[in-house]
């Protein structure tokens, strides 16, 4: 079979809507900018000290935890699309409004609420791609958004970095713009029709189970948190370890990250279209778990250079190639249409507790212990994790739970 082929199936059969909301995020995360460049305007053109600037970071982590609780909240009672809307016109004009606060009391305050607003669309987004998907192509369609979402980040990164050496406050113009474009396009391309309203109407008389009264996906959650700890480190601190202990330029170090972004886009959804339906995904899951520990691990076992570096972060984003599309499928599986944003709000949650814990543990054990032992530390805490994953499978939730079949109303107009 051809390479061409190959890419044709792997992107066939994906609703119309999916590609148009992945246009929609690929937009909206072009534009993302600020958030990766917030430290270092907040140290060398606020002149905040170091402890100021990791309370504003620390400030967005939190908001984005209340804001994604929130929002799973509302788009279970209101629907995705009013919520994805709502959520990007308001990011939007809040980025703007950030760009002129000069104080720490009302960046702070901005940085909060500006979090909030952004982090409430994840649960409405992540609803919208379920309901757009069939049970047999939802995991390739959240690798279509995955891909999305990283050719925007490759996009804001570099087009961010070019921005800030003029004026930083055109990074919060372009970020609020795209914001404000993104949320156009949605109400352009994807037009509001009954499916929202029979949802809604639909929902009064549900009486769908609550997420956070599943135990099982309670265990997943925080099995995903862990996780997420340790993949966290893969952007925050191997670039560090790979400056101070293995003496690369930015240069290199930046092609590494870029490197991450590249596989994703040439292989993930091949390999998914390879996998999906063929066994359980749980189990892909377990494998790219344990493949991401490895891959940490080898930092201490092969010797220092470009090669082992570029080899370390093929393994790594192998593992989480395998594992994150996965991890959606399985909360999607748990799921009605009606209780959908919980669950999504949970899984969002999980991500961004992981990435407010992990630079501030991942720094510690460095500053006592040395980076040697937070490779052995992740690859341990990865295989724990995988671990935890079996027994998921093995010994409570042996297989994917069947979604309800919709209303005949509901199930006609979802294409």
């Amino acid at each position: 079979m051809s390479i061409i082929r190959l890419y044709k199936n792997a992107y066939s059969g994906l609703s119309r809507n999916n590609w148009l909301m992945s246009f929609v995020m690929l937009v909206n995360r072009s534009g993302t900018m600020v958030v990766p460049f917030m430290s270092i305007y907040c140290i060398n053109v606020l002149h905040f000290t170091v402890i100021q600037a990791g309370s504003i970071m620390a400030l967005f982590g939190a908001g984005s935890i209340c804001g994604a609780f929130t929002g799973g909240k509302l788009t279970d009672k209101f629907g995705f699309y009013d919520m994805q809307v709502g959520a990007l016109l308001s990011g939007g004009i809040l980025f703007i409004v950030l760009g002129y606060q000069h104080t720490f009391l009302t960046l702070s305050i901005g940085t909060f609420v500006l979090s909030f607003c952004n982090e409430a669309f994840r649960p409405a987004n992540s609803t919208a791609i379920a309901y757009y998907s069939s049970p047999e192509n939802k995991t390739r369609s959240y690798a279509l958004h995955r891909l999305s979402v990283n050719l925007g980040w490759a996009v804001g990164g570099a087009l961010g970095g070019f921005l800030a050496s003029y004026n930083y406050l055109i990074l919060f113009w372009v970020d609020g713009c795209t914001n404000i474009f993104a949320a156009l396009l949605l109400l352009k391309l994807i037009p509001r029709s009954t499916v929202e309203k029979v949802i809604k109407n639909a929902a009064v008389h549900a009486k769908s189970s609550s997420a956070y009264k599943d135990k099982v996906y309670l265990f997943f959650i925080l099995l995903s948190t862990f996780f997420g700890l340790c993949f966290f480190q893969f952007f925050i601190m191997q670039p560090v370890f790979f400056k101070i202990e293995w003496h690369f330029n930015e240069r290199f170090i930046g092609f590494l990250l870029a490197l991450n972004g590249i596989l994703i886009a040439l292989v993930e959804m091949l390999l998914i279209n390879s996998l999906e339906g063929k066994r359980h995904g749980l189990i892909y899951i377990i494998a790219g778990v344990l493949v991401t520990g490895m891959g940490f691990v080898l930092l201490n076992v092969l010797p220092a250079g470009m090669a082992t570096a570029i080899l370390v972060v093929i393994i790594v984003t192998f593992g989480e190639m395998l594992s994150m599309p996965f991890m959606n499928s399985y909360w999607i599986s748990r799921t009605t249409n009606y209780n959908r944003g919980e669950y999504a709000a949970l899984y969002t949650m999980s991500w961004s507790a992981a990435q407010i814990l992990a630079p501030a543990l991942g720094s510690q054990m460095i500053f006592y212990s040395g980076f040697k032992l937070l490779w052995w530390v992740l690859g341990a805490l990865c295989l724990l994790t995988s671990l935890g994953f079996v027994w998921l499978y093995n010994m409570i939730d042996n297989r994917f739970t069947i979604e309800p079949e919709l209303p005949s109303d509901i199930a006609v107009l979802q294409e």
